[in-house]
């Protein structure tokens, strides 16, 4: 495991150094990749610095026990101590061994979030409402950029459907279980009699898919069943004559 982490810390301050490069940030599709790329290691890197420091005052502690006698005052803190910090660095190896443990590649990426309102009518386009103000708060206080793609409200505060693009480090990671159909029972606002209504919507979340270039070429002349296409200037595309 140990081999691991220093290679994780190597690429790590490659990355780091990289990113300091002038030459380097012209490339923004590479910034892109190498800032997703430290804030993966970060959390591993974190808990590698921690190790290394619980590994020297460790090594500290149980100096100083060796060179007292067990009748002394310091002796008992120094032995305290000790036993405090070997308990947290076998916590801190455990949680690397986790953080080591293979993740799904897509866990990084930003995330498409849809939500639709399903059964109960007006009730269900309030619950979708609610659903996303929900996803919106927990965005925000993780620091994530929320970015409204389609809405589709109705007259009294609901929606019947919303897609937001939500941009942030580990996005997909912590919101992919969030898919599937999300239901409520309570006594709605629409409801004038007191009674219970039990509502429906429905959660797609969809990871960003990577920017793809497409380059077609097709012959000036080119004739698919007897119909000629001219390219078409200054957008480069094809018409049908």
């Amino acid at each position: 495991m140990l081999e691991k982490l220093e290679e994780i810390r190597r690429k790590y301050d490659e990355v780091r150094a990289r990113l300091a490069d002038p030459a380097f940030v012209q490339d923004h599709r590479a910034v892109r990749d190498a800032q997703k790329t430290l804030a993966e290691f970060e959390p591993i890197v974190g808990k590698i610095e921690e190790r290394r420091r619980l590994v020297k005052e460790l090594a500290g502690a149980r100096e100083m026990t060796e060179s007292l006698s067990p009748g002394d005052e310091l002796y008992q803190m120094a032995s305290a101590e000790r036993a405090a910090l070997t308990a947290r660095l076998e916590e801190v190896e455990a949680e690397l061994k986790v953080l080591l443990l293979p993740q799904d590649p897509n866990d990084s990426r930003n995330v498409f979030v849809e939500i639709r309102a399903g059964t109960g009518g007006e009730e269900a386009a309030l619950f979708a409402a609610e659903l996303f103000r929900m996803y919106e708060r927990y965005a925000e206080s993780r620091g994530w950029k929320v970015e409204i793609v389609d809405r589709d409200d109705t007259g009294i505060g609901g929606v019947k459907a919303i897609t937001a693009l939500i941009e942030g480090a580990g996005a997909y990671s912590r919101l992919k279980y969030e898919s599937g159909v999300h239901r409520v029972q309570r006594v709605p606002d629409t409801e004038a009699s007191g009674r219970i209504h039990t509502s429906a919507a429905t959660v797609a979340v969809l990871p960003e898919a990577d920017d793809v270039e497409v380059k077609v070429w097709i012959r000036p002349e080119a004739s698919v069943s007897g119909t000629r296409w001219t390219r078409c200037t200054p957008l480069s595309y094809f018409r049908r004559e």
